[in-house]
């Protein structure tokens, strides 16, 4: 958060100091205004512009940091709200398990487990393969390579995810 509001206030100079320099016709148009007579219209002028480049300058930002909130993580593809424990087994999902396996909703497109959007697992039959493993098909599952609370997280995860899109 705090880079992204040096990067507004960086593009908020940036901008202001370059409509300044326009307006004033550049160095050698801000020598010849030091020392002219009657600055008032291009003070109004002036002022209007870096006004309009401020709200601008800080209401675009502002409006597209609004947009990308962090309710995006809350949800999967397809619309399917996530519990706090479903949240947690995504994370747990994408640093385990999708190397392996196919999940669209976790952006995993690994080739050597099963396609669980294929799938479409049970939490029961998921949390009984993360358990016991499986030593079928292509790949070797080995057993227990996440537990507890983890396991049933990602259970829960991949039966409300899989093959939603």
């Amino acid at each position: 958060m705090i880079a992204t509001a040096a990067f507004v206030i960086a593009f908020l100079v940036v901008g202001v100091t370059v409509v300044a320099l326009a307006f004033g016709g550049g160095p050698r148009g801000a020598r010849r205004n030091l020392h002219g007579q009657s600055r008032s219209n291009n003070r109004v002028a002036i002022t209007a512009t870096v006004l309009a480049t401020i709200a601008f300058g800080a209401g675009i930002p502002v409006a597209v940091i609004a947009a990308n909130t962090d309710n995006q993580s809350k949800q999967a593809p397809g619309g399917v709200k996530l519990s706090e424990a479903q949240q947690d087994g995504r994370k747990v999902f994408a640093k385990n398990c999708s190397t392996c396996h196919t999940l669209k909703s976790a952006n995993a497109v690994g080739k050597v487990g099963p396609d669980l959007d294929q799938l479409r697992p049970v939490a029961a039959l998921t949390l009984n393969a993360i358990e016991e493993g499986r030593a079928r098909g292509m790949g070797q599952m080995p057993a227990g390579l996440i537990d507890g609370e983890d396991a049933k997280h990602v259970a829960s995860y991949v039966a409300a995810t899989a093959g939603r899109d």
